[in-house]
């Protein structure tokens, strides 16, 4: 596979090239929705904004090893402000366009960012709120002009009048863009991707090269088969690693078509529109896509629930022949069709994917039961392991897919599981380090090994099985020993439950929930039912919201060991929050700082109280918000224990 792509160049920029003079005008790059309409790029059109964008940054002074922050939504101007920045040898970093003044300070200061490319007016006013802070940043480039027009600060300049310099910056040098790409080497730094700081510290920057990076499009390409006809919709722009490596260098390597939604709450209605061949999201989409099909076909008229709870084992009868390796019965097969034509195909097209064939999900361990939900689809999902440090891992080709595995080690890399049942690996995608911060690199990678901090084990058959972060396995008093992601993966499998957050308590006693319900699914389920409440903290408390919980903590339970069993739960009165703190951008717990924030709930679920007083704020005025108390339930679970 390596070789198959050797022709097109070592780095990005030149794939890029490569890719322009093979298909010029005559093969679409990209597509974005723009005021309804799909706007296409070929890849010349591509190429020649990447052109003029690099040499309009080098115009501004941009010198090799540069450091380029790019924030905002998935759009064809964040990819061409990553390779125009490595056009120039500069070192583009992403950030997600949710993050805080803060935040985006702390990313920008420790990666020691130059210039900075960003969507629009929400993103401005952050830096100019920071810019103080940020002594080394010398401009801001905005793509979106919205509401920018009467701002005057010097560092702001537009996209636009970028590239124009860029054009007349070319006229001057001529020849200077393609000597700055043809210079690029396989081991120069092309992107330092942070990692989410789900432990709770701040996020630490990895260094990647081309060659680490294109180790990872490799792995993904000898797993499944790119082509130039296949379409892809990328959720989220290139801060996370995955999509470094699928929607940066999968599709560069193989002339495929990004799509581009108009904006982040469209992408669900844009991509049934293009019914993407190639899906890669994080387990949380997949969890949330599922619930909401759950949650729709619960609440449909009694001839299509019906036919969903008739025809559904037809498809899991299918998905486990699969599993098992064995060629199904006529019958099978038939009625299968049958559930295909009548549930499956229209449930499929209502979430754009018809004519899907590669389905990756990775991030955290999907729950069996929602894997085989899509499984039941005749949907390929497979569970992709790596990590931003380490790179990709493990996946499954379609035929060897396991619910409960990450696959098998991809080729060239090596695994080994350590005494404290960590996954330690090496390969050549492994990161170079974490930027400006060697003491943290020794801690993780050692004698070439990146210890990943997950738990797991490699089975006989190769499949590795991961079971969640070393440190949050508890060891209960009892001995059992419980892994908190794959019961809270269970649990938000439910239409009705949004966060679920299993802990141990103190010494290990038994497990408990924490869980946050999905505010507009249960909502509905109380209208129709005429139960009354006006907030979130008031039906989240409702004793009919409890008991509907309680069944989904009955549907995991017996699935478990009894001492890893829910035996009691609060249903919080708010949700977590990821400006707080409490959980990820990507929704990933952060466990530690939950701990610490809802210690009295801990503390009065071990202290078997019924009921626990906690603050919510109320109201929002120039003089502040005010706060009132609210009685949160504790409740049992009878027989959990037994």
């Amino acid at each position: 596979m390596a070789l198959m792509y050797s022709e097109k160049g070592d780095t990005w920029p030149k794939v890029l090239k490569y890719n322009s003079e093979k298909y010029g005008d005559t093969r679409r790059a990209l597509r974005h929705k723009h005021y309804g309409i799909w706007q296409p790029y070929t890849w010349k059109d591509y190429y020649l904004h990447v052109k003029s964008l690099a040499l309009g940054l080098m115009s501004m002074g941009l010198t090799p090893g540069d450091k380029v922050l790019i924030i905002g939504d998935n759009a064809p101007e964040w990819y061409y402000a990553d390779l125009a920045s490595q056009c120039g040898h500069g070192v583009p970093v992403g950030a997600y366009s949710d993050l805080t003044p803060r935040e985006i300070k702390t990313i920008a200061a420790k990666s020691e960012a130059g210039f900075a490319v960003v969507q629009d007016q929400e993103q401005v006013d952050k830096l100019l709120q920071v810019k103080e802070s940020l002594p080394l940043l010398k401009k801001v480039i905005f793509w979106n002009y919205k509401g920018l027009a009467h701002y005057t600060d010097p560092l702001l300049t537009g996209f636009r009048e970028v590239m124009k310099q860029g054009e007349a910056y070319e006229k001057e040098h001529p020849g200077l863009f393609e000597r700055s790409v043809e210079s690029g080497k396989a081991d120069e730094v092309c992107a330092i991707v942070y990692t989410s700081g789900t432990t709770g510290e701040e996020p630490k920057g990895a260094v990647h090269t081309y060659r680490t990076l294109r180790a990872g499009a490799e792995y993904h390409l000898r797993l499944d088969s790119w082509h130039e006809e296949d379409n892809i919709v990328p959720y989220l722009p290139p801060v996370w690693i995955n999509e470094q490596w699928l929607a940066i260098g999968c599709h560069l390597l193989s002339g495929s078509t990004l799509n581009f939604a108009e904006g982040p709450e469209t992408q669900e209605r844009d991509a049934r529109e293009i019914s993407p061949t190639i899906v890669f999201r994080g387990a949380r989409l997949w969890e949330s896509q599922a619930a909401k099909v759950r949650a729709r076909i619960s609440s449909a008229g009694p001839i299509n629930r019906f036919a969903f709870r008739m025809f559904m084992p037809a498809g899991n009868r299918m998905a486990e022949a699969g599993y098992k390796k064995q060629k199904p019965s006529l019958f099978k097969r038939l009625s299968y069709a049958l559930a295909d034509a009548l549930v499956f195909e229209p449930i499929k097209k209502s979430l754009g994917l018809q004519k899907a064939r590669i389905c990756y999900t990775s991030g955290t361990m999907l729950s069996a039961e929602a894997f085989k939900f899509y499984h039941a689809l005749s949907l390929p999902l497979k569970s992709l392991y790596g990590t931003t440090e380490g790179g990709a891992l493990s996946g499954a080709k379609n035929e060897d897919i396991r619910v409960d595995t990450v696959g098998p080690a991809h080729q060239a890399t090596e695994v080994k599981i350590s005494e404290s049942g960590e996954i330690l690996y090496k390969q050549p995608g492994t990161f170079v380090g974490y930027y400006n911060d060697p003491g943290k690199t020794t801690e993780v990678l050692k004698d070439g090994w990146f210890h990943t901090g997950d738990s797991g084990l490699v089975r006989e058959d190769g499949h590795l099985v991961l079971a969640g972060r070393v440190k949050d396995i508890v060891r209960l008093a009892d001995g059992d020993t419980l892994a908190p992601q794959l019961i809270e993966s269970n649990l938000r499998f439910s239409p009705y439950i949004k966060d679920a957050w299993i802990l141990a308590g103190p010494e290990g006693r038994y497990a408990s929930a924490v869980i946050v319900i999905d505010y507009n699914s249960v909502g509905k389920w109380a209208g129709e039912r005429r139960v009354p409440y006006s907030t979130f903290a008031e039906l989240a408390q409702r004793p009919e919201v409890y008991e509907l919980v309680k069944q989904d903590i009955d549907r995991v339970n017996p699935s478990l060991s009894p001492g890893c069993r829910v035996r009691k739960y609060v249903l919080l009165h708010r949700e977590f929050d990821p400006d707080e703190g409490e959980v990820t951008r990507n929704r990933r717990l952060r466990r530690a700082f939950l701990e610490k924030r809802y210690r009295e709930i801990i503390e009065a679920i071990y202290r078997d109280r019924t009921e626990v007083p906690v603050e919510t704020r109320v109201g929002h005025s120039e003089s502040g918000s005010g706060t009132t108390k609210t009685m949160l339930r504790i409740q049992s679970v009878e027989g959990a224990g037994e």
